[in-house]
């Protein structure tokens, strides 16, 4: 007898996508963990440095007119611009792009990125509290984590609801969770390129 299919995969699309994205998930945050981020501003500040660059990437997809007609308020829910302000008040360099960001995805594979950069919101209320304890605040240092206007959860709540309430194909459907676990094997790349550029400390 086997488990009915409802116990092995979850009906609404963004608890797919969590359920999937489980495993690079973990392997993220381990990774974050390692690189010691709150340790000293000198390493938070790579840590913003991988942000930027994911951000950056993303604005394309913020910005697209058809992914605006889903979710009217995209464009404002970038946060390249912050992570780059971020950037000065740490007093470090813009970085250039890397190689491999992601290009002209489909709709669906566009989703899948957003859903990943869009719940990473909710993670960023543990990280803004330590940011604190190194002298930063939502407008100095680690404006990216700042709370979004209506909140961490409503805002989260909405895009999600968008989400699952989308008609999509089977292909599409895989397409949306090939872009979720590329957007966590691509920050991963980041982060290591982050910590692996920064500045000899004397």
């Amino acid at each position: 007898m086997t488990a009915s299919p409802t116990a092995e995969r979850p009906s609404l699309r963004s608890q797919r996508l969590n359920q999937i994205t489980h495993a690079p998930h973990a392997r993220l945050d381990a990774l974050v963990k390692a690189h010691a981020p709150f340790e000293n501003q000198a390493n938070f500040a790579r840590f913003v440095v991988a942000q930027y660059l994911f951000q950056s990437e993303l604005v394309a997809l913020y910005t697209d007119p058809e992914l605006i007609e889903l979710v009217p308020d995209l464009a404002e829910r970038c946060r390249a611009e912050a992570a780059r302000l971020d950037l000065a008040d740490l007093e470090t360099d813009v970085p250039a792009p890397v190689a491999g960001a992601v290009s002209h995805p489909s709709k669906a594979e566009a989703l899948g990125w957003l859903f990943v950069s869009e719940g990473s919101k909710l993670g960023a209320a543990f990280l803004i509290k330590r940011a604190v304890g190194l002298g930063l605040s939502e407008t100095f240092g680690a404006r990216h984590l700042a709370e979004p206007a209506g909140g961490r959860a409503e805002g989260w709540k909405s895009f999600t609801r968008t989400l699952d309430a989308l008609h999509l194909s089977a292909d599409e459907e895989a397409a949306a969770e090939k872009g979720a676990i590329d957007a966590f094997v691509r920050f991963t790349v980041l982060l290591e390129q982050a910590y692996a550029s920064a500045p000899e400390l004397a």
